[in-house]
């Protein structure tokens, strides 16, 4: 049976550039044509211009498309796997604290496809590989000043909390797929006490912080170096994770990032630098943290531990469950963040002695202390 097109839908050549970006059902392919010639009068879409422009570790993937005067990026997020609501309502909550974020130009809710703002078309990561100490550093100067202002337009009751319950759950992934399914370890009896008591330990330092926005994957691979003369500021992608709680949470994740590592004098001196900004701003009036950077970087560096035990799970989750081997090849800069924390913290140290007995390590040695 032949089907009837409405005059403004796509031609043969615009077609057939949808159905090269890879679809794994048909019917999805021609329900996302369909939506799109929807959009060409109103805003004036080329669409044999469409290309892929990237996919995340999620069931989303985005393409970008072009009119005669600017770019455009397109959401696929099929909606029996992706929910695109709170990706929309976080969106707005950026773009209120004055972040440079995509706006929503149009949703299909139904079918799960977006047209949003193109933020740009080089990540601050792949903007790193041609760049030198100064614009590095300008650039990280850009992403806190970012980050201070979404966590000076924080409240509570907006976003889900980032509480034990969400803490406990994402610590639980790296017994179950790094220790149990990447490196088919089981732990003793001894052993997962160990590393139960060091859970409630992190837990517990972390849930003290000062509560804020937290974006939860504040990193250069999201992070978008503008395009736009008149508008350089970062752009912030990915956020639709986001929750309430600790303040300590994005800057670790902006400095311990997935796949990049930095030294540790860059570490502390991009921190600090934000330190300074946050504590200006009133965001340090917790204990001695207006005064005391070593007592937040402490609280820094657990923060970044949960952190890493986490996404070492999830990265060995998505290449074990999900088929996605190259997230597995990052896992062993997390063991690097995991130890060098653990080795500095004498309440850690049983964590430390754990990770070796899984990685077949030596039984460490450290001459680093830290606070009681």
């Amino acid at each position: 049976m032949s089907r009837t097109y409405p005059e403004n839908h796509p031609d043969l050549n615009s077609v057939q550039a949808i159905n090269a970006l890879g679809w794994d059902k048909s019917d999805r392919a021609l329900l996302f044509t369909d939506w799109l010639a929807s959009l060409i009068e109103r805003h004036g879409l080329l669409i044999d211009t469409i290309k892929s422009a990237s996919a995340d570790a999620s069931f989303r993937r985005y393409f970008r498309i072009y009119s005669k005067s600017r770019s455009f990026i397109l959401m696929d997020a099929p909606p029996d796997k992706e929910n695109c609501q709170p990706f929309a309502e976080i969106a707005q909550l950026m773009l209120n604290a004055g972040l440079r974020v995509p706006r929503v130009l149009d949703w299909h809710v139904t079918h799960g496809f977006m047209l949003l703002d193109d933020m740009g078309s080089q990540t601050m990561m792949q903007y790193f590989a041609d760049t030198g100490t100064a614009q590095r550093l300008s650039l990280f100067d850009q992403a806190t000043d970012a980050l201070v202002a979404w966590q000076q337009s924080s409240a509570p009751g907006i976003l889900p909390a980032y509480d034990e319950t969400l803490l406990r759950r994402e610590l639980s992934l790296f017994e179950q797929w790094y220790i149990n399914g990447h490196r088919q370890l089981s732990l003793t009896p001894q052993q997962q006490t160990a590393l139960y008591k060091v859970y409630d330990q992190l837990i517990e330092n972390n849930l003290r912080a000062p509560p804020v926005f937290v974006h939860r994957d504040f990193m250069p691979r999201n992070l978008m170096v503008s395009d736009d003369a008149t508008d350089t500021r970062l752009g912030v992608l990915d956020f639709q994770d986001a929750v309430y709680g600790p303040i300590t949470y994005d800057i670790a994740s902006l400095m311990r990032d997935a796949f990049m590592s930095w030294d540790e004098n860059f570490c502390l001196d991009i921190t600090v630098r934000y330190w300074h900004k946050a504590r200006a701003a009133g965001l340090m009036d917790f204990e001695d943290w207006h005064t005391d950077f070593g007592a937040f970087y402490r609280a820094v560096e657990w923060m970044g531990l949960q952190r890493h035990l986490k996404v070492a799970g999830i990265f060995a989750r998505l290449g074990l469950r999900d088929h996605k081997p190259k997230y597995l090849a990052d896992t062993p800069r997390f063991i690097g963040y995991i130890r060098s924390t653990a080795s500095r913290y004498r309440e850690l140290f049983p964590l430390l002695r754990l990770i070796d007995q899984i990685e077949g390590n030596n039984p460490a040695v450290s001459y680093a202390f830290g606070r009681d």
